[in-house]
């Protein structure tokens, strides 16, 4: 049984696991020396663990790669709808219909569809594009927190160098607030777009992510 639900979760699992266990707590660790070392320099007491968890610097450096990368996936998702590569594992083939375009009102009566598919009417609207919606709403709340966390951290250095504290919208409107963010989407964009490339011609025996190795260049779709 549980050999079983380890095959079958093995992925997230292990996805998941090493968010928490290796890099959620290296960058916790780290950030919270490199804080220290900062606090140090300006004559301030260190923070223990618990109060950097807490701190406007975790809160910053935490929702401002969030932020990026749940704009990389419901952009992705959204454009894979529409636009097409020819060749690549990533997209949908641009010479024929694929399954994941079939209207589920033709199977209604589809006994293992989930729930919002046999209830139909705005529930099946809404879970229709519930993928995007979720990556775009998870954007959108890193993105304020973000914006909320930086202007704490902001003002805290403001007030060490002796220089007013900013609003919200003042820090939103400034270079800083735009570069954290700018900073991170471009690579999040040039990731997916290599992946949207490299999968022509490059494959990955046994990926989801990859054609098969046998596949020709211009086949497209995994």
């Amino acid at each position: 049984m549980m050999k079983r639900f380890w095959r079958n979760n093995g992925l997230s699992i292990v996805m998941l696991g090493m968010f928490f266990v290796a890099f959620m707590f290296g960058q916790t660790y780290s950030g919270w020396l490199e804080e220290n070392e900062d606090r140090t320099l300006h004559g301030q007491p260190p923070h223990s663990l618990a109060e950097y968890l807490t701190s406007a610097h975790f809160a910053e450096a935490t929702t401002e790669n969030w932020e990026s990368e749940f704009l990389q996936m419901g952009v992705f998702i959204l454009f894979t709808v529409f636009l097409f590569q020819k060749g690549s594992a990533e997209s949908k083939d641009p010479d024929k219909r694929e399954e994941v375009d079939r209207d589920p009102r033709k199977v209604r009566d589809k006994s293992n569809a989930p729930w919002p598919v046999r209830r139909g009417g705005w529930v099946l609207t809404l879970y229709e594009y519930s993928l995007s919606i979720v990556f775009f709403l998870l954007f959108l709340i890193s993105f304020l927190l973000h914006a909320v966390s930086g202007r704490l951290q902001y003002n805290e250095e403001q007030v060490l160098h002796g220089a007013p504290a900013v609003s919200l919208g003042g820090y939103m409107s400034s270079s800083r607030f735009w570069f954290e963010s700018f900073q991170n989407w471009q690579s999040e964009f040039l990731a997916i777009g290599c992946m949207v490339v490299f999968s022509i011609y490059l494959r990955q025996r046994g990926s989801p992510e990859s054609k098969p190795v046998d596949a020709a260049h211009s086949e497209t779709g995994a």
